[in-house]
């Protein structure tokens, strides 16, 4: 069984991502401690990229001060050695295909089986073409998880049949980023992903409040929050993760 099962063993499961090196490393560090303390079952941890086609103004603005900051992928795998040593919950790289395959795809999933990473979400690679990764992540131990969207119809129970880690359900339509409201008939997209696999199902993109975290739990089996999180290192920087701890323990107590 994957390690990313453990995360969902103990009820609804609170998903964190962090853009690393936002404002810098030192920073993504306490504030995954922070998060982990607090109640977060999973840390995604955000490579930046020059182009993050898929989120939207507040992670963009992470990945640019992260990169003038002088965050490499290199650097990126020193931060998770240094967080195995005291951080036992899954970790997963979110990221893009141009990075890994500008750091060499078998090296990029050889070093993140050897530092601890468990998985790798690429949201810019589509289904159809995950077979220029899946073996070498297959090889190395990283789940490769998939992601379904509102657009995916028919496409839904195909990939959920094939995925690995947790289904990775994206909420709406467009950019990452915080909504007031989600309007999405999310109940369908989890019941036809249910009919097809036994991962775990998690829902991403727009969370931001414990109301709207409590009501995406109810349907799923754990909600991802990116910008919500994120938004907090833009406004306080190094003095951000004691600020994303009590966030992070708020939105954990919601989901119940």
């Amino acid at each position: 069984m994957s390690k990313i099962a453990s995360a969902f063993k103990n009820g609804k499961a609170f998903l964190a991502f962090l853009t690393c090196g936002d404002p810098d490393l030192e920073t993504t560090a306490a504030a995954v401690r922070a998060a982990v303390e607090n109640g977060a079952d999973l840390i995604e941890l955000g490579i930046p990229f020059s182009d993050p086609t898929a989120e939207g103004p507040v992670i963009q603005g992470a990945n640019l001060r992260a990169l003038r900051a002088g965050t490499t992928t290199d650097r990126v795998f020193d931060l998770v050695r240094g967080l195995r040593r005291d951080v036992s919950v899954p970790l997963v790289f979110m990221t893009y295909a141009n990075v890994v395959f500008s750091y060499g795809p078998e090296r990029f999933l050889s070093t993140c089986a050897e530092v601890g990473v468990d998985g790798l979400i690429l949201p810019d690679l589509p289904f159809e073409e995950k077979e220029e990764f899946h073996p070498l992540c297959r090889q190395y131990g990283v789940d490769l998880i998939s992601l379904v969207a509102p657009t995916s119809e028919d496409r839904i129970a195909m990939i959920a049949r094939e995925a690995e880690g947790f289904l990775y359900i994206v909420s709406s339509l467009g950019v990452t980023g915080v909504r007031s409201e989600i309007t999405t008939d999310l109940g369908a997209i989890v019941s036809v992903a249910r009919q097809n696999t036994s991962i775990p199902c998690a829902i991403g993109f727009g969370i931001s409040t414990p109301e709207q975290a409590g009501q995406m739990a109810g349907l799923a089996d754990g909600v991802i929050v990116g910008s919500a999180i994120v938004k907090l290192l833009a406004q306080y920087g190094t003095g951000a993760p004691e600020h994303i701890g009590a966030y992070v323990r708020a939105m954990k107590e919601a989901l119940g």
